[in-house]
């Protein structure tokens, strides 16, 4: 599926909602919003459906079984002969997805701007311009992508690469590669490299990993119990964070177990030919992959002057503090518990329907 969808909808139309996006997130709120019988198009920049899926490592997979993986009302079929399916099949469930509930998404259109016009927020895109009394962003964090400033940096001669530049071990096959980063994205792509490449695994404290029986699953749990307790003024749980930071699915389990994934610890500095610690060890290096995370692709909400801390949209539940007719969808546990996975990302799509549809008067 590639160009403009046929929706019913062009640049310059006046829409309950304009949805930016059309991931995992998107499609949720989408969903939602033609439940309410809202009038809504989902801008998304992307060619294809599938969101940031499509451009994940070729041996990415979820953390749990299809069936715990779904977005609202359609499960996820099983993939044939495995019990954690992979990037691949994602794209295949979100492509079925938005055909299956004729979700309204225009592509690609890549959204430059949102900015307040009276009574409507105007969003201004590479193909034209859409008038909305409500806007959700569900943009995530893949397209931003952070790598910290580590000194020498601008000094190493070999190749920086980031989690969204990775592919396979093919390309890096005998070389000396250095991973960084000790959540799920980097101790993954160490599994991935560490029977074809001499790898160095290196983590800021060392890797902890959740019980091999701990999967998706028992993450959403915590979250939701988490934000629960938060809710109602209880104790901070500690949600995931508390059980660990990487999930051991299949792939790393079985370099682990081989002791093939020994970290070590962080580097105090980049060399022009590799890296090195405080005590003056150093590593040669050919490649550095930084698993060093992401910050929310927010840009195009910058006339609004919402920003806060850490790059943040201060916000109550999903609902934008400074600006009500703005929600955001799907950047983590502060627009929803777990809301940047494909089973977290159903309830607050909801809540979010359904604020606007009150909003709008029209529950």
């Amino acid at each position: 599926m590639t160009g403009h969808r046929i929706t019913g909808h062009r640049p310059t139309d006046h829409v309950d909602v304009v949805v930016i996006g059309g991931g995992q997130a998107g499609l949720a709120a989408g969903y939602h919003l033609r439940r309410l019988g809202l009038d809504f198009v989902v801008l998304d920049a992307q060619p294809t459906p599938g969101g940031a899926w499509q451009h994940t490592w070729d041996s990415l997979h979820l953390f749990s079984p299809a069936a715990y993986s779904s977005l609202p009302g359609r499960l996820m079929p099983p993939q044939p002969g495995r019990t954690y399916p992979d990037a691949a099949h994602v794209v295949t469930y979100l492509t079925d997805y938005e055909q299956r509930y004729d979700l309204p998404v225009v592509r690609p259109v890549r959204v430059e701007a949102v900015h307040r016009d009276g009574d409507h927020l105007r969003v201004e895109a590479d193909s034209g311009t859409w008038r909305a009394r409500t806007v959700v962003s569900a943009t995530g964090t893949w397209w931003r992508p952070f790598v910290p400033a580590v000194p020498g940096r601008a000094e190493f001669t070999g190749d920086q690469l980031h989690t969204v530049d990775h592919r396979g071990p093919a390309d890096l096959a005998g070389r000396k590669v250095v991973v960084v980063g000790g959540g799920n994205s980097g101790a993954q792509i160490a599994a991935d490299l560490a029977y074809e490449t001499q790898l160095t695994w290196v983590t800021l404290r060392e890797p902890r990993y959740l019980a091999d029986d701990i999967d998706g699953r028992a993450l959403f749990d915590h979250a939701t119990a988490r934000r629960r307790a938060l809710d109602e003024g209880g104790g901070d749980t500690g949600g995931v964070a508390s059980l660990g930071d990487i999930v051991a699915v299949p792939p790393v389990r079985e370099a682990r177990d081989a002791g093939l994934l020994k970290a070590q610890p962080m580097f105090t500095r980049l060399t022009p030919t590799g890296v090195e610690w405080a005590d003056g060890t150093t590593a040669e290096a050919d490649a550095i992959i930084w698993c060093t995370g992401f910050r929310p692709a927010l840009s195009h909400l910058a006339p609004l002057g919402l920003r806060g801390a850490r790059g943040r949209i201060p916000t109550l539940g999903t609902q934008a503090v400074g600006e009500p007719r703005l929600h955001l969808l799907g950047y983590g546990d502060w627009t929803g518990p777990a809301s940047a996975t494909l089973i977290g990302v159903g309830r607050p799509a909801r809540e979010a329907a359904r604020a606007i549809a009150d909003l709008l008067g029209r529950r």
